[in-house]
């Protein structure tokens, strides 16, 4: 029999704030609708977001791509910086459609927070919003889920989603990738949004440093490298686009150079990496060695400071390589059935 002392129950005092959703809403609603241009056609708060595709393009092929930040948001977590995660995940979700020549149209995201704090929701959604303006890219919806269940209090986890465009014509990798395109490297930032895990395990349980320790190699406190910011490529490259001696582009993320410099390469063709000019970041000096962490392993975890990878002719890396911040980082070769990728 029901007890008629006992009060009755609402969604609140089950961990669910309704009023805040909707408060966090109203605070970011503005902050959204300035990444809007013409092409969005709906309201944040709509069921579904709507965007038109402008009658400037010839044969277009919508690319899309969904990803997360990982493990990096325990450290903005442990440092109480939320405003630069989600940059990271809009800029790691334009690399990946940018690697097929595709330029970003809209974002929407996913917030799913053990509780729902209105000042932290608006600092996640700032970083959304910077990136989604450097990118010229609409935030046209998203979610935020209070599951009060399943996170902690604090917790948080944030997922993306990215469609961009790309003409026929300029899709990558291109059909002409061949023995003696040369390799260009463009800088990471740092560790950007993968390896957190192995550098969270080798930092703060095996070397017993502080979120807040000041490293004199790093010029910086612990918290600040690895918060850098993970870094998009589009407007480095946005002009090359078109170019036919402009080939293939990879992201180097989960995996590394080899891992990801693989997925592009055509049959019969492999890379050299010719490290020698290359200066490793402090960072992954630091991380292998208080791990004791193999060369490989750093190799098949990190990208070692190298965030994308371009393939080009020689006649036009000589030009990139003066008009952009690039390295050079080896050649393609010939020769094996199956593509490898070698470090001389």
């Amino acid at each position: 029999m029901p007890d008629d002392s006992v009060k009755p129950m609402d969604y609140k005092q089950a961990g669910v704030d309704i009023e805040a959703g909707e408060r966090a809403v109203r605070e970011i609603k503005n902050k959204v609708r300035s990444t809007f241009n013409g092409n969005v056609l709906s309201e944040l708060g709509s069921f579904g977001g709507l965007y038109r595709i402008d009658d400037a393009w010839q044969k277009p092929i919508l690319v899309s791509s969904t990803d997360g930040v990982g493990t990096k948001l325990l450290i903005a977590i442990q440092a109480e910086v939320l405003n630069t995660v989600g940059q990271d995940l809009v800029n790691h979700c334009v690399n990946d459609i940018l690697v097929q020549g595709a330029k970003p149209l809209f974002f929407l995201d996913y917030i799913g927070v053990g509780k729902l704090d209105v000042t932290n929701i608006a600092q996640i959604i700032d970083g959304f919003v910077d990136a989604c303006k450097e990118n010229s890219c609409a935030l046209i919806g998203g979610e935020m889920a209070e599951m009060p269940g399943l996170y902690k209090a604090k917790d948080f986890d944030l997922a993306g989603t990215i469609v961009g465009m790309v003409e026929a014509d300029n899709l990558l990798p291109r059909q002409n990738i061949k023995a003696g395109d040369v390799l260009i490297g463009l800088p990471s930032s740092g560790l950007h949004t993968n390896g957190y895990s192995l550098a969270r395990k080798v930092l703060f349980e095996r070397m017993n440093l502080k979120i807040d320790s000041y490293i004199e190699e790093l010029s910086s406190t612990l918290a600040e490298c690895l918060l850098k910011i993970h870094l998009s490529y589009l407007s480095t490259v946005s002009s090359y686009l078109t170019d036919a001696g402009f080939k293939a582009m990879a992201h180097i993320t989960g995996g590394g150079i080899s891992g990801n410099l693989k997925r592009i390469l055509p049959p019969g063709i492999s890379a050299e990496i010719d490290f020698s000019k290359h200066i490793i970041p402090p960072i992954f000096h630091i991380i292998r060695k208080g791990g004791k962490i193999s060369e490989q392993v750093m190799r098949q975890t990190f990208n070692l400071g190298i965030g994308m990878i371009c393939v080009m002719s020689q006649d036009l890396a000589t030009k990139f390589m003066i008009e952009q911040r690039a390295l050079y980082l080896g050649e393609l070769v010939g020769g094996l059935a199956l593509p490898e990728v070698r470090f001389k």
